[in-house]
């Protein structure tokens, strides 16, 4: 029977991460994964490797600071996927936030990043307005400048992976996770991959199935402990005109909330949306309403979208996050990781409920700690700050 140090379920970009981690750490690992990398909520993102502006609202200096430092890791290994943009934010008469609240915000923000240049912001002045995408000035009082980046979230993913596999880890797709039996030593495992059933054992077991991931605890045994959370719907559309200035950070003229709307592949993605949901992971799809929702946004703020209906949508998607159960909206909730294991301090499974896109490689740091008491010491092979990530041909 086949031994591996770490075994990860999931092959989203929390699942390729951890196993890059493995690899550079000097440890065997195995991804399992049920359909294609990157499948589920890591292809259904805003696209952003971002700092978290908006999380300054809600008190969450810690995260700022981390993905701060996280986006500065991401433009120096992966030049060919991560790029900076300008971001602007419109302020209009009845817009919310003020001037003055957002300057403050974006000042706090250029500290949390230890003033380093991608912190730089500033006004747009009103003779440059024409210029930015035939955006409403009507009532417009200011527009507010910053810097944050994008990316492709689904081929970010797959060049983790890649980058893992060069390190000697393996990966087993497409390939279902059937059962996990609690050893005192580890996990014994058993999947479905090629036709056949396969047995392996790993000291242990990590669960990053994202929206999954309660299912796939569920089926370890002896029962291990599943926490509160909550699935809650994002949804993005793309419209056939497209923004090219930059990445516009607007708010929702209804609910206030925070909605992007940025050139995407030739055409104008905007999104999110924040719906609960309560079903099977697998059939998430975009919602009517959510679809309104956002084509009111970019109504709002572009009046070449005005005329737009839901038949001129050219596509849409949507994601689950995982969010820690609460009864206040999933707006002003925590975007820290929940990571879980089945004991302490020699965990035999881990699984990570929730995180970002941005932090995929800080909460991969912070799973290795966690159970690098039931590994034991090995030659490190590399660091996963240094490893360079390149595009695929």
């Amino acid at each position: 029977m086949k031994e591996y140090d770490v075994i990860v379920v999931g092959g989203g970009i929390h699942g390729a991460g951890v196993l890059q981690a493995t690899q550079a750490a000097g440890y065997q690992g195995l991804l399992i994964e049920k359909n294609s990398l990157a499948s589920g909520t890591s292809s259904r993102s805003s696209k952003l490797i971002h700092g978290g502006l908006r999380y300054l609202e809600s008190g969450q200096f810690a995260l700022v600071r981390e993905s701060l430092r996280e986006r500065s890791i991401h433009l120096r290994i992966a030049p060919d996927l991560v790029e900076m943009k300008s971001f602007f934010i419109p302020v209009y008469r009845d817009t919310r936030r003020r001037p003055w609240q957002l300057k403050l915000g974006l000042c706090l923000y250029a500290l949390l990043g230890g003033l380093a240049p991608g912190t730089a912001f500033g006004s747009v002045p009103r003779r440059e307005w024409g210029a930015l995408d035939g955006l409403d000035t009507n009532g417009l009082d200011a527009v507010i400048r910053y810097f944050d980046a994008q990316t492709d979230d689904a081929q970010l993913t797959r060049a983790v992976v890649r980058s893992a596999q060069e390190l000697g880890g393996e990966l087993a797709m497409p390939a279902t996770f059937m059962r996990g039996l609690l050893r005192d030593d580890g996990v014994e495992v058993q999947y479905d991959h090629a036709g056949g059933r396969v047995t392996c054992r790993t000291r242990v077991l990590v669960n990053a199935a994202g929206p999954w991931a309660a299912r796939i605890a569920g089926e370890v045994q002896p029962a291990i402990a599943v926490p509160a959370v909550d699935l809650v719907q994002g949804t993005h559309i793309v419209l056939p005109v497209a923004v090219t200035a930059g990445i516009y950070y607007v708010e929702s003229p209804t609910d206030g909330r925070a909605v992007f709307v940025m050139p995407w592949q030739g055409a104008t993605m905007i999104g999110t949306t924040e719906t609960p949901y309560r079903g099977d992971p697998d059939l998430v799809h975009p919602l009517p309403e959510e679809e309104e929702y956002l084509l009111a946004v970019a109504a709002r703020y572009f009046p070449a979208f005005r005329d737009m209906t839901r038949k001129d949508i050219v596509s849409r998607f949507a994601g689950l996050r995982v969010l820690p159960a609460a009864s206040e909206t999933a707006f002003t909730r925590s975007r820290e990781t929940i990571f879980t294991p089945d004991r302490d301090p020699r965990p035999r499974v881990l699984t990570l409920y929730g995180g970002k896109l941005t932090g995929w490689r800080a909460a991969a740091a912070e799973v290795l700690d966690r159970i690098r008491p039931s590994l034991g010491p090995k030659a490190r092979r590399g660091s996963t700050d240094r490893l360079i990530l390149r595009r695929a041909e």
